[in-house]
């Protein structure tokens, strides 16, 4: 017998969604928690900058070594997921996070600050591992719902953080943002050792073979690439404006303060209602039309970003669409990726995230360079411009399958 038959078989509840409610809602809080430790820093550049001397470009250094460390972990540590049994997996990358956020709370020095955030970006990968978790826990037919809903306490958490940050930061320090986040890693770490159940591995392959076969399956699945592509160009223009809407929300027309920055970013966790509702769409076979509507909503967001860059209600307006697309396309997203290969799950998310993962850092980068070169109507442009050109792309997917079942 096998080492992965050794292992208890997945407890499938006697549920509809062939998952309890209450784990579905624990896997989402812990998707968010986790994730949510990628961004914690943002709105702490200007203090840390401060107290560790350096300059804010020096300081802004700690966000990319965070989003590299996250990349490393999609790439090598996600992957692990089909390789290795699931719960003990997420207890150690868990536990490595507390660790490193531990040692960011307490840095002494700028460089011990970058290690941590490194090593504390590369294992909070854990909310990718809990999503396709949960997508073989869930009965075929509630599949895209039971995404969903982990997805939209994942996209919460990302969405929620820098505010909770900004907040913590100003009534109680920097450190503690980064101490408190380690507490609570450390009691999900508890939790979901006790509520998860075994999950054999689904391939016994060595671990560089399973490296090598996660970039085959790019190849041997077109759709994986194509739902990728679609989602690097949404995730792009996500990054772009929520990296450069801070310049306007400080500038002299509003002049609003970090923290107020934080709290305008509350209006884009009301697009994270959208999750489950994408997710129900999916189970009800909309992939496709939906994705198309998505994309134009996309565009209409940006569209209102740029006639309203003097009004607060339309900015807030176009943020909840662009962030309402930008989910929808991402549930979809998965949900597509998901049936390819039920075997192979963890590497298929690795694949999908690593690839507009990357649009959304060209996204950031790209969208800074435009707005300080025309300004938020040249910003506003480029957002518009992404999705629209997804679209087209879009319309040679029913050809493209066409092709490939000849």
């Amino acid at each position: 017998m096998s080492a992965s038959t050794q292992l208890q078989a997945p407890h499938r509840p006697t549920t509809a969604n062939g998952v309890p409610g209450w784990l579905v809602a624990l896997l989402a809080v812990a998707s968010g928690m986790t994730v949510a430790n990628l961004y914690y820093a943002q709105p702490l550049l200007s203090s840390l900058s401060s107290v560790f001397h350096t300059s804010t470009a020096t300081a802004g250094a700690l966000i990319t070594i965070t989003q590299v460390g996250y990349v490393v972990g999609m790439l090598f540590l996600v992957p692990l997921g089909d390789r290795l049994e699931k719960r003990n997996l997420v207890t150690a990358l868990l536990t490595v996070t507390t660790l490193a956020l531990v040692a960011a709370g307490l840095a002494t020095s700028f460089p011990m600050l970058l290690i941590a955030s490194l090593v504390s970006g590369a294992t909070s990968v854990v909310a990718q591992i809990l999503v396709p978790f949960a997508a073989s826990l869930a009965a075929d037919h509630a599949r895209g719902r039971v995404v969903g809903r982990v997805m939209s306490g994942l996209l919460t958490g990302i969405l929620l953080s820098r505010t909770l940050s900004s907040l913590v930061s100003d009534l109680a320090g920097w450190r503690v943002v980064f101490l408190g986040s380690a507490v609570l890693m450390a009691v999900l770490a508890v939790a979901l050792r006790a509520a998860l159940p075994q999950h054999a591995p689904t391939t016994t392959i060595p671990y560089h073979h399973v490296l090598r076969s996660t970039a085959q399956l790019v190849r041997t699945h077109p759709a994986l690439l194509r739902r990728g592509l679609y989602q690097a160009a949404m995730f792009g223009v996500f990054s772009a404006f929520w990296t450069t809407v801070s310049f306007v929300l400080t500038g002299p027309y509003f002049n609003y303060s970090p923290v107020g920055v934080g709290i305008f970013a509350l209006v884009g966790a009301l697009g994270a209602a959208i999750a489950p509702l994408a997710g129900h769409w999916a189970d009800r076979k909309l992939v496709r039309p939906v994705t198309g509507i998505a994309f134009v909503v996309a565009a209409v967001g940006f569209g209102l970003a740029g006639f309203g860059q003097h009004s607060i209600i339309l900015t807030a307006l176009a943020a909840i669409l662009i962030d309402i697309a930008v989910q929808t396309t991402l549930i979809l997203g998965q949900h597509t990726v998901y049936q390819l290969d039920p075997n192979a799950r963890a590497r298929l998310n690795s694949a999908f995230i690593a690839i507009f993962f990357l649009g959304g850092a060209v996204g950031s980068h790209l969208g800074s360079i435009v707005y300080h070169a025309g300004g938020w109507s040249a910003l506003t442009v480029l957002g518009a411009a992404l999705p629209v050109l997804a679209l087209l792309y879009w319309t040679t997917e029913r050809r493209a399958q066409t092709r490939i079942t000849r």
